[in-house]
């Protein structure tokens, strides 16, 4: 459904996020006319690409073109492999047939042809627990082929955050030794799956080379809330409150609420709307907006148990997009000079 152009456009953007290889679909009774020369753009470009068709004709077009991988071949369709120097990926010819999968993978150990095997992993209600297993058995019965995971059946076939659904499944994925992983960003609640499963897949590697538990390493996949959000309690703050002699607020967030305060005294709420009486800011527009954008902030934070910090951008793990100052100096250049005039 995409131009080459567009093609290459969207691998290297998937690339930047993570991706060590692009996988191109195609679509059941639609042509895929353009299907070679997007290959072969992609190969110019150095990227591994592998093809995913339910058609030997498309499957066979990709291989000749210079894919690296094809997905997905049964035993019934494995004579593909003997056609193309593509490496296939392996299924099970009919839905949780393991025995079907075992078959195609004899084949290619005694042809002594490279390939990746794939239990597929279903969707929640429809085997999940089953296809976990499938994956369990096909590493003890094989403790040394190449094994791929597809998990978009989860990622994108579940209404949660993907955060915590790649963290959990590269998780087992590093547990069976699985080499490959098949991510998706289709969905747009998936949108930052490919950069979740990277940064899953690197954490789970390294907890495992240590031994360790996979704590501590990176916080790309604590997306809504933080560790430690509340560093200081509501005594600590009152005490730093106490210290401060200027007019200018300060913001801080415990567990009790967001506190606000200045020299003239500390005022503490959970909806910042209650605070506004107590701000003395109805004549100082630009103060008034400063405060207004703070203040969100620091309930949005006290709401998800996230770390604020005044004056700072709160912290979205792989989601964090970095913001331009520009505005923001703006805004304090503004703010003078209305504050000069008034004066």
């Amino acid at each position: 459904m995409l131009t080459v152009d567009s093609i290459v456009k969207k691998s290297l953007v998937l690339q930047a996020q993570g991706a060590n290889v692009i996988d191109l679909g195609c679509l059941p009774g639609q042509s895929f006319t353009h299907l070679a020369d997007a290959v072969k753009a992609l190969k110019q470009l150095g990227i591994q690409v592998s093809v995913d068709s339910n058609s030997s004709d498309d499957l066979l077009l990709a291989g000749h073109a210079g894919a690296d991988y094809l997905l997905s071949l049964t035993e019934k369709t494995l004579w593909i492999a003997n056609e193309v120097q593509a490496t296939p990926i392996l299924i099970p010819a009919k839905p949780n047939n393991l025995p079907s999968l075992y078959r195609a993978i004899e084949i290619c150990l005694s042809a002594g042809k490279p390939f990746i095997a794939d239990a597929i992993l279903d969707p929640i209600h429809f085997g999940l627990a089953n296809s976990i297993v499938r994956y369990q058995k096909l590493r003890k019965k094989y403790p040394d082929i190449q094994i791929m995971m597809g998990i978009g059946n989860l990622t994108e076939l579940t209404d949660a955050d993907t955060t915590g659904i790649n963290a959990l499944l590269l998780g087992i994925v590093s547990e069976l030794g699985i080499n490959a992983v098949l991510a998706t960003s289709v969905s747009p609640h998936a949108v930052n799956s490919i950069l979740e499963a990277d940064i899953a897949r690197r954490v789970m590697h390294a907890a495992k080379q240590d031994g360790r538990l996979p704590r501590g390493y990176n916080n790309g996949l604590l997306g809504l809330h933080d560790r430690r959000p509340f560093t200081y309690s509501v005594d600590e703050i009152k005490e730093i409150a106490l210290l401060v002699k200027d007019p200018n607020f300060r913001i801080q967030v415990s567990e009790e609420g967001v506190h606000i305060y200045n020299r003239d005294g500390i005022h503490q709420a959970l909806d910042p709307f209650a605070l506004y009486s107590h701000l003395n800011v109805s004549d100082d527009a630009s103060h008034a907006f400063y405060l207004g954008v703070e203040l969100a902030r620091a309930q949005i934070a006290w709401q998800l148990k996230k770390r604020y910090v005044q004056d700072q951008e709160l912290v979205w793990g792989v989601a964090t997009k970095a913001q331009p100052t520009l505005y923001k100096t703006e805004h304090r250049a503004a703010a003078l000079k209305a504050k000069r005039k008034h004066i």
